[in-house]
C-alpha cells in the first residue's frame, strides 16, 4: 500500500514538473516569435516576416512566422495561407529614355555652361530681335524632355518591410529657364534700377547661351501701406521722397517673355519709392511671385529662377501687427492688375511658408544681397530648399556674373526630395559619379549635360494609417527646383482580403460565433462586448474550468493562469496594469512586458537610440545587434587603416572595437591589433631582401649573378639619414650586418595597399681602431710623462739649493765678526802675555 502511494505521488510531481517546464518553454517561444502573439490577420500580416493561415478547420497558431516553421506551412494548406510580398511594377509607357538633346550652334556639347556673350549692348539687342523665333521652335520640344526614369511605378507594401527601388537622373541639355527678377525698389537702390535697365540685355543674351528656350519678367517691392513702414502723411503717400513714386506693396511690371527689350523698357520705367523702417516687404513680394503661377506667367517644363535683389533685411510673420495687421498669411494669390491687394490685410508669411510654397512650386531663389546683408541671407537659405545666395555690388553692375555663377552652381546639384506622409520613409543612396559604393546620400554635385546619376531609394512603411482612406497614397520623387518627377502610386497592404465581405472565407451568418460576430478569416470577430474563440464569452460573466484553458499556452489543463500576471476572464487574459504607466505586461497570456530586458549602462537595450524592450527581449535598431543591443553591426570602426582588414587579421570585432588575438607566442595589442611586442612583425621579412637589394650583399646576394634571387622589393633608396613618416604609416626598421654595420629602412603601404620601402644609401659602420697607434702612443705617453715629471723635480730642487745658497749668502754678508773665527769657539788652552816680560 504504502509503495503503490509513493509510485502515485512520484507520478504525480513528474507530471507537474513538466507541465511547468511545458508552459515555461511555451512562453520562451511566444516570446521569440511575435507572430504567435497575433489574433487576427490584420495584425498578422502588419507584423513583419508574419504569414496567416485562414482555413476553416486549423488548430495551430493561425499567425506564424513560415522560416521557423518546419516546410514554412505550420501545417496549413498552402492555398489558405496569406503571406502578401512587396510588389513593384513599371508600365513601359512610363519608363521613356532620358532626353539626350542635340547641341545648338553655338553651344559645346555637354557642357555645363555656355561663355557669356562679349558683345557691346547694342548687338546684344540685335541677338534679342531675334530670340523669339528660337524660344518658340525650342518650346515645342520642352514638353518632351525627359529628365527621370522611370517616370511612374506602382507599390504595393507591407508594413516593415523595405523596397528598393532605383531611377535616374539626367540633366537635359537646353532646357527651358523662366527668370523672374524681383527687385527692391525703395530709394536706396535706385543706382541698381538704372544699372540693371543698362545690363537686362547683357542678362538675356547670357541666359540664351545656356538655354534658347528663355524667358525673362520682372516685379518690384516696397513695403506695407501702414505705420510704421510706410508713411501715411497723404503727401508722403503721393511722393515719400523727392523724384519718387507712390509707395506700394509688390507689383508685377513684366510677366515671363522673351522679348527682352521689354525687359529693359520695364525697368525703366519702374519708379523707385520709399518708406520708414529698414526691412522690407521682400516676403509678400516673394510669396505672390511664387505661388501666382497663371499671372507671372511660370511653365510647367522649366526651371524656373526667382532672383530676389535687395539692400535691406525682411519683415516675416509677426511683424505685422506693429502695423494692427492680425490676419495670418493665407499662401494664396491675391493679384489684381499685377498689384498685391492684400498688403494691408494680410501679415507678412513666415518663412516655413515660404520654403513650402517653393518646394510646392519647384522653384530656385537666388538672394542677390549686397555685403551688408549676406550674412543674413546666407542663414535664411538655409532654411529655404533650392535657395542659394550671391554678394550684389553696390550699383548692381555684378549681376549678370552673379547669376550665371548661381545657376551654373543650381544647374551642376541634384538634391532628391519627396511628398512622402509620416507613414512612409524614404532612404537615397547613390554613388553619383565617381562609381564607388552606394553611400547613403540623396544629394550630388559636379553634374555636366548629360551626365546620369542612379539612385536608389529603400522605401519602408513604417505604419498603417488608421483611416483606410489614406491606405492607397501618391506621392513624387523629384530633384529639388525641377518639375520633372518620379510619380509613386502606393497601396499599403494593411488588412486582408478574408477580411472584407464577399470572400470565400468572410462569413456574417448569425449561425457562426454564437450569432455575436463575424467569421473573417478563419476566427471570429466579435461584437462589442463578447469575446473568446467563439465569441462565447461576455464582458460581465464569469469563467469556466474549459475556458481557463484558453488562459495557458497551448490549452495545458494545468500551470499559472495568464503567467500569474493577468486575470483569465471568460478565456482571456487581462494583463495587470502596473505602477509605472511606461512598463506594460502585455500577450494573449501576459507572458511579454516591455521592462524585464537586458540592460547596458544602466539603460534598458542600451536606451531608445539602440532598441526598444518588446515582449523581453529587446528588438534592435538596424544598426545594432546584441542581447542588450550594445553592440554595432557596423564593422568599419574595427578596419584597420593599414591594410584595410578587421582589427588588421590579428583579432575580432566585438560591439565596435577589436578583440586582439592572445596565445603563448603572441599576444596583439593596439586599437586595431596592429602591435605586437613579441612578433617578429615584417621588418624580418625584408631585412634579407633590403640587404641584396641596396646594398649588394648578404645571404640573399650572388656574387656571379649580382641578383638577389627572387627578391623583388624595390625599395626607394635615399641620401642621408632616413626616418619613418608616423603620418604615413611607416615603421622604422634597423639590423646590423656581418660587417657589424648598422642598415636602415622604412616600409608602409599606400592608398592602395602596395608595400612601399625607402632605404637608406649608406650604412652606418663603426670606424676602424689602430691598435698599435694607440699602444705605442701610451708607451711614449708613459715616457713622456716620466721625463718631464723628473724634469720638474730637478728644476724644484735647484730653486731649492739656489734659494738656500742666496739666504746663506745675505746672512754671511750681515755677519759682525771675522768671518775667520768663531766666537763660540774657546780653545783647550789659554795663553796670556805679560806685558812685563820682554822675553828675557
Amino acid at each position: 500500500m504504502y509503495t503503490q502511494r509513493s509510485i502515485v505521488l512520484r507520478i504525480c510531481v513528474l507530471v507537474s514538473l513538466l507541465a511547468v517546464c511545458f508552459g515555461q518553454r511555451a512562453e520562451q517561444l511566444l516570446a521569440q516569435n511575435p507572430c504567435y502573439s497575433k489574433t487576427t490577420c490584420s495584425d498578422c500580416i502588419r507584423t513583419s516576416s508574419c504569414a496567416w493561415c485562414f482555413a476553416a478547420e486549423f488548430n495551430g497558431p493561425r499567425c506564424f512566422n513560415p522560416s521557423m516553421e518546419r516546410g514554412g506551412t505550420a501545417g496549413c494548406d498552402e492555398a489558405y495561407i496569406f503571406n502578401p510580398d512587396n510588389q513593384r511594377s513599371i508600365d513601359p509607357k512610363y519608363n521613356l529614355e532620358l532626353s539626350r538633346a542635340q547641341s545648338r550652334m553655338g553651344m559645346a556639347s555637354g557642357s555645363s555652361f555656355y561663355e557669356e556673350s562679349t558683345s557691346s549692348k547694342g548687338s546684344s539687342s540685335s541677338f534679342s530681335s531675334s530670340s523669339s523665333a528660337s524660344a518658340a521652335g525650342a518650346a515645342g520640344s520642352a514638353e518632351s524632355m525627359i529628365q527621370m526614369r522611370p517616370q511612374r511605378v506602382k507599390l504595393s507594401l507591407r508594413q516593415n518591410q523595405m523596397q528598393k527601388l532605383a531611377f535616374s537622373y539626367s540633366r537635359a541639355q537646353d532646357y527651358p529657364v523662366d527668370l523672374y527678377y524681383l527687385m527692391d525698389l525703395s530709394r536706396s537702390m535706385k543706382n541698381d534700377k538704372e544699372k540693371l535697365s543698362t545690363l537686362g540685355s547683357l542678362l538675356s543674351a547670357t541666359m540664351r547661351n545656356m538655354t534658347s528656350n528663355f524667358k525673362i519678367g520682372f516685379g518690384s517691392f516696397v513695403d506695407k501701406l501702414v505705420m510704421p513702414y510706410v508713411s501715411t502723411v497723404p503727401k508722403n503717400l503721393e511722393s515719400p521722397c523727392d523724384g519718387c513714386a507712390a509707395p506700394y506693396g509688390y507689383q508685377n511690371q513684366m510677366s515671363l517673355s522673351v522679348d527682352t527689350d521689354y525687359f529693359d523698357q520695364a525697368v525703366a520705367n519702374a519708379d523707385v519709392s520709399g518708406n520708414l523702417d529698414a526691412p522690407e516687404g521682400g516676403f509678400d513680394a516673394i510669396m505672390q511671385a511664387v505661388v501666382c503661377k497663371q499671372q507671372i506667367g511660370w511653365r510647367d517644363q522649366a526651371r524656373r529662377l526667382l532672383v530676389f535683389s535687395t539692400d535691406a533685411g525682411f519683415h516675416y510673420a509677426g511683424d505685422g501687427k506693429l502695423g494692427g495687421i492680425v490676419q495670418p498669411n493665407d499662401g494664396e494669390c491675391h493679384m489684381k492688375n499685377n498689384t498685391y491687394t492684400h498688403s494691408t490685410l494680410q501679415d507678412y508669411p513666415s518663412i516655413s511658408q515660404i520654403n513650402h510654397k517653393v518646394k510646392k512650386h519647384a522653384i530656385n531663389v537666388i538672394f542677390a544681397v549686397t555685403a551688408e546683408q549676406i550674412s543674413v541671407y546666407e542663414q535664411l537659405s538655409k532654411h529655404i530648399e533650392g535657395s542659394s545666395t550671391g554678394v550684389l555690388s553696390n550699383d548692381s553692375d555684378n549681376i549678370v556674373d552673379l547669376v550665371r555663377e548661381q545657376y551654373n552652381k543650381i544647374t551642376s546639384t541634384v538634391e532628391m526630395k519627396d511628398t512622402t506622409s509620416d507613414a512612409v520613409q524614404i532612404v537615397y543612396y547613390s554613388s553619383c559619379l565617381n562609381g564607388k559604393e552606394l553611400a547613403q546620400t540623396n544629394k550630388c554635385d559636379g553634374l555636366k549635360v548629360g551626365d546620369v546619376v542612379e539612385f536608389t531609394a529603400e522605401i519602408t512603411l513604417t505604419e498603417c494609417p488608421k483611416d483606410r482612406s489614406k491606405w492607397r497614397q501618391t506621392f513624387d520623387i523629384s530633384p529639388v527646383g525641377i518639375s520633372d518627377s518620379l510619380t509613386v502610386e502606393l497601396e499599403m497592404l494593411c488588412d486582408c482580403p478574408c477580411e472584407q465581405p464577399g470572400h470565400h472565407a468572410f462569413n456574417d451568418s448569425p449561425l457562426v460565433c454564437s450569432g455575436e460576430g463575424v467569421s473573417a478569416c478563419g476566427v471570429c470577430v466579435c461584437h462589442p462586448g463578447r469575446f473568446g474563440k467563439n465569441c462565447e464569452c461576455s464582458a460581465h460573466g464569469g469563467v469556466s474550468a474549459e475556458q481557463e484553458r484558453g488562459c495557458r499556452p497551448t490549452n495545458a489543463s494545468t500551470g499559472p493562469l495568464c503567467s500569474n500576471r493577468g486575470t483569465c476572464i471568460c478565456g482571456v487574459c487581462e494583463c495587470n496594469k502596473m505602477e509605472d504607466p511606461l512598463k506594460v505586461i502585455s500577450g494573449p497570456f501576459c507572458e511579454c512586458d516591455n521592462f524585464t530586458c537586458d540592460m547596458n549602462k544602466g539603460l534598458m537595450c542600451s536606451g531608445p537610440d539602440h532598441g526598444e524592450c518588446v515582449c523581453g527581449k529587446c528588438s534592435c535598431r538596424p544598426e545594432y545587434m546584441g542581447p542588450a543591443c550594445q553592440c554595432l553591426k557596423d564593422q568599419t570602426p574595427c578596419i584597420s587603416p593599414e591594410n584595410k582588414e578587421i582589427c588588421s587579421g590579428n583579432g575580432k570585432c566585438v560591439c565596435g572595437q577589436c578583440v586582439c588575438n592572445v596565445d603563448d607566442n603572441r599576444h596583439y595589442s593596439g586599437m586595431y591589433c596592429e602591435k605586437c611586442p613579441t612578433c617578429p612583425g615584417r621588418c624580418g621579412e625584408f631585412k634579407d631582401c633590403v640587404e641584396c637589394e641596396v646594398h649588394k650583399q648578404g645571404s640573399r646576394y650572388n656574387e656571379e649573378t649580382q641578383g638577389c634571387g627572387n627578391c623583388a622589393l624595390f625599395p626607394i633608396i635615399e641620401e642621408g639619414k632616413i626616418e619613418a613618416n608616423e603620418s604615413r604609416n611607416e615603421h622604422l626598421c634597423s639590423f646590423y650586418d656581418d660587417e657589424d654595420c648598422l642598415y636602415v629602412y622604412v616600409y608602409a603601404y599606400d592608398e592602395n595597399q602596395h608595400l612601399v620601402i625607402r632605404a637608406q644609401k649608406e650604412r652606418e659602420c663603426p670606424k676602424k681602431v689602430p691598435i698599435l697607434g694607440i699602444v705605442l702612443g701610451v708607451i711614449a705617453a708613459i715616457v713622456l710623462i716620466g721625463l718631464a715629471l723628473l724634469m720638474l723635480w730637478k728644476m724644484a730642487t735647484t730653486i731649492h739649493d739656489r734659494r738656500e745658497f742666496a739666504r746663506f749668502e745675505k746672512e754671511r754678508m750681515m755677519a759682525k765678526w771675522d768671518t775667520g773665527e768663531n766666537p763660540i769657539y774657546k780653545q783647550a788652552t789659554s795663553t796670556f802675555k805679560n806685558p812685563t816680560y820682554a822675553g828675557k
